[in-house]
């Protein structure tokens, strides 16, 4: 594990156990995003020592501009913030408990990028990608506007998914029989290269590596390979995009699982109770 992506095996589960957390760390792992963007309009001066006007104008429609800035990934610290509409500080008028404020303010010629945001108090709301192109100003051209950010979860939309490439596979299982005659056409074949000649036997080298294609299996005239994937235990992996970090990720996730089985198991128990 890193802090952008996590591989991992899970073991004792099944396919179900598998997809339910693969649904979670997509769709409800909850993260900070742009959400409202409010544009100034009309002309602004220069600074201090600059004669020039700039007119408050990009290339790009406003809601363009609007859509790039609510996919840059926000720093997101899920103990300090709320949903915006489940707010009691503000009952969801929009607080420092339930969203960041960042400006921008930019004049042409540039190119202006998301690290050009910035949070308005602290400084750890910092986006995590500096670099991300939003827009080029040309001469006189200027861009001044306040973003505030909140939580949301990407049922709502994609914009607020911490993560991305998110996939299981089942945990590979490779057996050489006895009657291999070790003719190596296995280990030439094999398309991930895990497969080598040891003494007198073939070995695997990095078994989590195999993709389970039966290539090897295919090549072998003696039939002396089998490659299958274990019922119980998978390999699991997934980027994150900075807004949380990947340890992050899945403690919510296992989190909201839990929550989500309890309410099942609490469903179940009133159903039985109803049909006394």
């Amino acid at each position: 594990m890193s802090e952008r992506k996590a591989k991992l095996i899970l073991s004792d589960a099944n396919p179900t156990i598998a997809n339910a957390l693969r649904r979670v760390l997509i769709a409800d792992v909850p993260t900070m995003a742009i959400e409202d963007v409010e544009f100034h309009l009309g002309t602004i001066a220069g600074r201090e020592g600059d004669e020039n006007e700039y007119e408050s104008t990009t290339p790009l429609f406003d809601e363009i501009i609007a859509h790039r800035l609510g996919l840059v990934p926000v720093p997101t610290d899920l103990s300090l913030y709320n949903f915006k509409d489940e707010c009691d500080t503000c009952d969801g008028e929009g607080c420092t408990n339930c969203t960041v404020i960042y400006s921008l303010n930019k004049k042409g010629p540039c190119t202006v990028y998301s690290g050009d945001l910035v949070p308005v108090g602290d400084t750890k709301s910092r986006v995590a990608d500096e670099l991300i192109p939003i827009v080029k100003l040309t001469k006189e051209q200027a861009l001044l506007i306040y973003a505030t950010a909140e939580l949301g979860t990407s049922k709502d939309h994609g914009k607020w998914q911490p993560t991305s490439g998110v996939g299981y596979k089942y945990y590979p299982d490779i057996e050489v029989d006895k009657k291999c005659n070790q003719c190596g056409d296995c280990i030439s074949k094999c398309p991930v290269n895990i497969l080598e000649e040891k003494g007198k036997k073939i070995a695997v080298t990095d078994i989590e590596k195999c993709t389970l294609c039966n290539v090897c299996v295919k090549a072998c005239p003696k039939d002396a390979i089998t490659v299958k994937g274990l019922e119980d235990k998978f390999i699991l992996s997934y980027d994150t995009d900075g807004s949380l970090s990947a340890e992050d990720v899945l403690k919510e996730s296992l989190k909201i699982l839990v929550e989500k089985f309890g309410n099942v198991a609490e469903l179940v128990e009133n159903l039985e109770e109803d049909s006394e």
